[in-house]
């Protein structure tokens, strides 16, 4: 939630892509403002095309139609697949691509927001738990011939979890290249702040389900992601699931923590790093965030909230 109460002059634009609702305002842009807030929407409109897995022209789709084959993509795909393989290392194997085939066995096969995923029978479902490295099933390949990048993959992935923090960064740095220094851009959750608000103050960030009058975060040139099961979630049969498939454990799945709120200098880095802390839970998810130095906010279905040490100076 954006803090909208503020005096200075803005332009702002909201619509909706990659399956969330986006807005962006630039606080006293000028008159070139408009005109930028619609490239950003059309950089958001690309990567949909790029990255979704529900349309049957993206790119991911195309990559994933051939496994086992050396494929040419764009530069921004390939940059995605790196930070895959980046978070995969940083996060013990917790964030995966590969889980695809597991969100479309558990229902999730079909765009969340206009289809119901619950069924009332219950069904047979078995989840492969994924054994093997992650570097022998995604090969990336840069140079050869000169500039292009290829890539192999040998079981079908999934880069949304990504996607939108990826886009929300494009957009900043695109904004910050025609010289806007005071804006948000807010991908569902995934944002980046820049600069400051219509006060001259600090963006404050309110957390959902949290009353932001007595508790906000405040951003400073940093990224902010959320990541949760407290809307991605359904019931086949007596059995319940979210969208955050376990790799380790794919067969359980669970409810304990609400969402993961993290800061990171990148909205990509904050958007990695939520979804894994989420799958670990809150004992080895705060442990990890401590021990790893991510500014992390944990909060459970009873409202309780838990603090890594390094996110407590982002409270506003």
């Amino acid at each position: 939630m954006i803090n909208m109460n503020n005096s200075r002059e803005k332009a702002n634009v909201e619509f909706r892509a990659m399956g969330t609702d986006v807005s962006v305002e630039i606080v006293d842009g000028g008159a070139s403002a408009d005109g930028c807030l619609r490239n950003v929407e059309k950089i958001f409109s690309e990567n949909e095309k790029i990255f979704s897995r529900f349309r049957k022209d993206s790119e991911l789709t195309m990559l994933n139609g051939n496994l086992g084959k050396e494929i040419r993509v764009s530069d921004k795909m390939y940059e995605v697949l790196e930070l895959c393989m980046k978070f995969y290392g940083l996060s013990e194997g917790y964030f995966d691509p590969r889980v695809l085939a597991s969100l479309e066995e558990i229902g999730y096969d079909k765009d969340f927001r206009n289809n119901d995923l619950n069924s009332g029978k219950n069904k047979r479902i078995e989840l492969e738990k994924i054994d093997c490295d992650l570097r022998e099933e995604l090969v990336l390949s840069a140079g050869q011939p000169a500039g292009e990048k290829t890539v192999l993959i040998r079981r079908r992935i999934d880069t949304t979890g990504i996607a939108k923090g990826y886009s929300v960064d494009e957009a900043a740095r695109y904004l910050k290249k025609e010289g806007f220094k005071d804006f948000v851009v807010d991908a569902g959750g995934d944002m980046f702040a820049s600069g400051a608000d219509g006060k001259n103050e600090s963006w404050r960030i309110g957390i959902e389900g949290l009353d932001d009058k007595n508790f906000a975060l405040k951003l400073d040139n940093e990224g902010i992601a959320t990541s949760g099961i407290s809307r991605k979630r359904w019931q086949i049969g007596e059995r319940k699931f979210h969208h955050l498939v376990n790799p380790k454990a794919p067969e359980i799945f669970s409810f304990e923590i609400k969402t993961v709120t993290v800061v990171e200098k990148k909205t990509v880095e904050a958007d990695g790093r939520a979804k894994v802390l989420v799958i670990m839970g809150k004992e080895k998810g705060l442990r990890f965030a401590n021990e790893n130095g991510i500014k992390a906010l944990f909060l459970d279905y009873r409202g309780n909230v838990y603090l890594s040490k390094m996110i407590k100076e982002n409270i506003a």
